[in-house]
């Protein structure tokens, strides 16, 4: 196949990507389907441990994809226990034990694999993929620095910022020297041990999730809110459900100071926010999940123009066009959007067809639906009950909610205390729905396919006029009829009432 010829206006590139992350591979590969000539600049930095990876961007690296597979590892675990109770013959689980090394391994290959496949994928569609550290020079051009040095300047007509962000570390004595992050615990070469999260958002309790069900002693440090963001009645109940399962939590607290001390081990010293008393305790390592940044500063992006939120330093945009007419932004950079994969994905794919398709889908960025891949799953789409009563009023907001008990959670004899959803919608007929919310097993893919139906405008009465199968905790959602307002306990009586 001949290469691919930039368009008439004069310029080597039609379109030049900076960022080799999910948003920015898929708006490079549309608009390579589209006939347009693009160039994709992806280099990463190491971490301050040293941690670096290949294409692909934080999802396939260091994000959603490490992290499901240590949740499924850790969920593997559990089942044993599940097992013997269903009849399998199976060692005392004290027995049992994780082979660090092996999961990492496993990990990191199936990681390689991936981007082995996205480097393939870019060449036989002709995209140009560069390794370098790309930054803006002016509206139209972008330099490109090589990992040997090299340095070149790209032309283009249109440039996409897709760079996404980096883990924060927080201004702290010690924190730097001996902290790691998300970017590095996919990868350490042994098991992490007794282990301080910092951070209560869902990556500080995504990692403190595993490690515990690993077996190792997890604690999370929340200076004010867990799950910050989510509808907080759901918060407090994973919350609960971690400390069922041993997970610490150090409530209202910061940290002070972390020192290595000569054995190895991190000695923290932290201090309560309401009385600044100070406490301090020793841990193998620390994991700073304190939210991250975006790399918008690093791309020049400032310099050229591009407007910038003042505290995040975000992109400001519409419709991802900045306020540059040429220069476009998708993914985790945006100012208020979803950090989402998928949401990056449809937003870059969107933005290439109307480009240089004449399309006229824009990006809808409400009702995205989400996981937080805690050991109980916490699924939701749509509004929290606080920002539903926020919008329309506590007096035109109706609240299903049911506790639930799994099937297969009554043989093993597991705990569904904390097993619950929620269904928020309008008051008046026909009770359009803002938002559901469910805590329990597999709560991904419980709520995918609600999310449709609520993009769909579905309603509380229809929900109600849907069988559901049974028996599934999914059907527990086409069997919500006790309302908060009506005062009714909403525990049931059997899995069949």
């Amino acid at each position: 196949m001949a290469p691919v010829q930039a368009g008439s206006h004069g310029y080597d590139y039609d379109l030049v990507v900076i960022g080799g992350g999910s948003g920015g591979l898929a708006a490079a590969k549309e608009a390579v389907s589209l006939g347009k000539k693009v160039a994709v600049l992806d280099f990463v930095d190491p971490s301050p441990r040293g941690t670096t990876w290949g294409l692909g961007g934080t999802c396939v690296n260091v994000g959603c994809i490490p992290k499901k597979l240590f949740h499924q590892a850790a969920l593997l675990g559990e089942s044993l226990h599940d097992a013997a109770c269903f009849g399998w013959n199976i060692p005392e689980r004290k027995s049992i034990t994780l082979d660090w090394p092996k999961l990492r391994e496993s990990v990191q290959n199936h990681i390689k694999s991936v981007n082995w496949v996205l480097r393939v994928e870019l060449r036989d569609k002709k995209v140009e993929y560069i390794n370098a550290r790309g930054s803006l020079i002016d509206a139209h051009t972008v330099h490109a620095k090589l990992k040997n040095g090299t340095e070149r300047e790209l032309k283009t007509d249109h440039v996409l910022l897709a760079m996404g962000g980096r883990p924060i570390y927080p201004d702290i004595p010690g924190a730097l020297e001996n902290c790691i992050t998300s970017d590095d615990i996919f990868s350490l070469p042994e098991a992490p041990g007794k282990t301080l999260v910092i951070g209560a958002g869902y990556i500080g309790l995504e990692c403190a999730g595993f490690l515990n069900e690993f077996g190792m002693d997890a604690t999370v440090m929340v200076r004010s809110t867990v799950l910050r963001g989510f509808d907080q009645q759901m918060a407090g109940l994973i919350t609960e459900e971690m400390k069922s399962r041993g997970v610490k939590f150090l409530h209202k607290t910061v940290p002070v100071r972390m020192e290595k001390q000569a054995d190895g081990k991190i000695k923290v010293t932290w201090k309560s926010v309401e009385n600044n008393s100070e406490s301090s305790d020793l841990f193998d390592t620390v994991l700073m999940a304190t939210g991250r940044r975006p790399l918008t500063l690093e791309v020049k992006a400032d310099q050229v123009g591009v407007k910038l939120h003042p505290d995040s330093k975000k992109v400001v945009c519409d419709r991802e066009l900045t306020n540059i007419p040429n220069i476009f932004a998708v993914g985790d950079i945006l100012e208020g959007k979803p950090e989402l994969t998928p949401v990056a994905i449809q937003a870059g794919k969107l933005l290439a067809q109307r480009l240089y398709n004449n399309g006229k889908i824009e990006m809808d960025y409400d009702n995205v639906a989400t996981t937080v891949f805690t050991p109980l799953e916490y699924g939701c789409c749509g509004l929290s009950e606080e920002e539903a009563i926020r919008r329309h009023g506590e007096d035109n907001i109706e609240v299903y909610h049911a506790f639930y008990k799994p099937t297969e959670f009554f043989v093993p004899q597991r705990s569904p205390a904390r097993c619950y959803m929620k269904v928020v919608c309008l008051r008046a007929a026909p009770q359009k729905i803002l938002g559901m919310h469910y805590i329990g097993p597999q709560g991904g893919e419980v709520i995918q396919g609600y999310a449709a139906a609520i993009k769909m405008g579905l309603t509380m009465e229809a929900l109600m006029d849907t069988v559901g199968i049974h028996p599934t905790v999914s059907e527990e959602f086409t069997r919500l009829w006790i309302t908060k307002r009506s005062g009714i306990d909403p525990t049931p009586q059997s899995c069949c009432s």
